[in-house]
């Protein structure tokens, strides 16, 4: 019997047509998901509207909601409101957060990108941390997610980095990142997503116009995340640039020493000059200002005193 033509299935034909199992149906049926069948003397009879459903609940079964939260749309599908909003959002939330498309690469790459010889230890850390994901059936090639992070790991390696430490720091870097993703999305939510959010399940209208803010809002935690590393990594690599620089000192000084307290109306007047932010750069400016001087009038006074010398008769 073909779907278009017959209108009325029976559990099993239902199931042929659904991807569900016979038990599966039946348990839909007993939580609510599913509308009871139509009883024709001995039999049940299913139509095409158990049919979407049961595809309805596969799809968002495949967007990651339980059995709970899709009864609760189901109802509100049944009384008038609506899911295309609802999914449109689930849809924008759930698509790529990044323009990087995914790669291949195998095994024999890998191999001659990473040390030249097989590791299987490397390898499995690699899937372990999502960097790479098998192909099935494909023992040795792999997908590559993101290219760039691969592509990264590859140029530390080949700047003297073990592979043991890239993961170890892959590991480190991906609690703190998803610690800051965690931040922004409870930042945005309080501030913006709250209003839409009210009614459970949202409004078809509502959950359009917050899927529209999400493409909005979508590049700013890279955008802010990648300019405050650029601030970030340009303040500590200088600092240690210039730590490496002067470590040749024969005599370095403690850290005590290097610590020096200020009269605290002295830095009031530092702050109302060039505020809070800058004071500690004006003061060092001040100091390396101050020594500067006192170098050249130092060198300007033992000229002054080989010229009285060299002028006596």
């Amino acid at each position: 019997m073909s779907e278009q033509s017959v209108a009325e299935y029976r559990i099993e034909d239902l199931a042929h047509h659904s991807g569900a199992t016979v038990r599966t149906i039946r348990a839909y049926q007993d939580r609510g998901l599913l509308p009871r069948p139509e009883r024709r003397g001995r039999s049940n009879v299913y139509g095409s509207a158990h049919l979407a459903r049961l595809r309805q609940i596969a799809d968002l079964l495949d967007r990651g909601y339980t059995l709970a939260s899709i009864k609760e749309l189901l109802e509100a599908w049944d009384a008038g409101r609506g899911l295309g909003g609802v999914l449109g959002l689930v849809a924008e939330v759930q698509g790529p957060w990044t323009d990087e498309e995914a790669a291949r690469i195998t095994r024999a790459e890998l191999d001659l990108t990473f040390g030249g010889g097989p590791d299987d230890a490397a390898i499995a850390e690699a899937v372990e941390l999502g960097v790479l994901e098998p192909i099935p059936g494909r023992d040795d090639e792999f997908l590559v997610p993101s290219p760039q992070e691969l592509s990264v790991a590859a140029e530390l390696y080949a700047a003297g980095v073990p592979l043991t430490a890239i993961s170890a720091h892959l590991w480190e870097l991906r609690g703190q990142v998803e610690h800051i993703a965690a931040r922004f999305l409870e930042f945005t939510t309080e501030h913006v997503f709250a209003r839409y959010l009210g009614h459970n399940p949202p409004t078809d209208a509502d959950a359009a116009e917050a899927a529209a803010l999400v493409r909005r809002l979508r590049p700013l935690a890279q955008q802010t995340v990648d300019a405050e590393l650029a601030r970030a990594m340009r303040t500590f690599a200088t600092r240690q640039l210039h730590r490496h620089l002067t470590s040749d000192d024969p005599h370095p000084m403690s850290d005590e020493s290097r610590s020096v307290t200020l009269p605290s109306a002295t830095i009031r007047a530092v702050q109302a000059l060039v505020g809070p932010e800058r004071t500690a750069e004006f003061i060092t400016a001040a100091a390396e200002r101050e020594l500067g001087k006192r170098t050249l009038d130092t060198l300007a006074a033992r000229g002054l005193s080989t010229t009285d010398f060299d002028q006596k008769p």
